[in-house]
């Protein structure tokens, strides 16, 4: 058994506000060393609650952990150019097929082509196409997973450019819809694929319309 972590760490970073502070030195003579985090729900490796874009919808402590944990299946896109849209076509061709009810992993690798702490990775990343949510949608996934900022949008965010919401094309076809989505995946490419076992387990925040998840793989479990 093999455990793969997909996580991005949660440390300070351009696009969110993220601090942790510590109190108590041990060195010093205190019982305790004590830290606290202030960082945003919807930074790093997050899942997505129904109430990110809807009025009155369950948030992030009603999804229920199997569809966030369990067998998983690898969509291998990791010859995606940057700043070129991903289709149907193109997801079609790279899913190696299994049940409905699966999560889906839509890997491009793109952390090894970008750093993620720049702005590159956001503005030059590839993106998914309507028909490729659509897609995506037709696969009945418990959840899809992504290692790029898969909505066109994302980029525009880091300017103060506020698209269309119909923009956003995976929340507006998957997540409108009750599919989940697990965002900002690192170090997929490791996965042989094409089947795994993972685990996305956000934060227990009641009320909160997402939390960060720690995110990984486990290799070799029978899926």
């Amino acid at each position: 058994m093999r455990i793969v972590d997909l996580s991005m760490p949660i440390a300070p970073h351009f696009r969110w506000r993220t601090q942790l502070s510590v109190t108590g030195d041990i060195a010093k003579g205190s019982q305790f060393r004590v830290s606290r985090l202030d960082a945003a729900c919807h930074g790093f490796s997050h899942v997505d609650a129904a109430a990110h874009i809807l009025a009155d919808a369950p948030t992030i402590e009603a999804t229920p952990l199997d569809r966030v944990v369990g067998p998983c299946r690898v969509l291998d896109l990791r010859d995606a150019p940057a700043n070129r849209a991903i289709d149907a076509t193109r997801l079609a061709a790279a899913d190696p097929g299994g049940p409905a009810g699966e999560i889906l992993l839509l890997s491009a690798g793109w952390d090894r082509q970008r750093d993620w702490n720049t702005p590159e990775f956001w503005k030059e990343a590839p993106w998914l196409t309507r028909d490729a949510a659509e897609w995506l949608l037709a696969r009945a996934p418990s959840a899809v997973a992504f290692d790029f900022p898969q909505d066109f949008p994302i980029r525009l965010l880091l300017d103060g450019v506020e698209a269309p919401f119909d923009q956003h094309v995976t929340h507006d076809v998957l997540l409108r819809r009750g599919i989940t989505l697990i965002e900002y995946l690192v170090n997929t490419a490791t996965l042989p694929g094409p089947r795994t076992f993972l685990c996305a387990a956000p934060l227990l925040v009641p009320g909160a319309d997402g939390a960060p998840a720690r995110v990984f793989a486990i290799e070799d479990m029978p899926v």
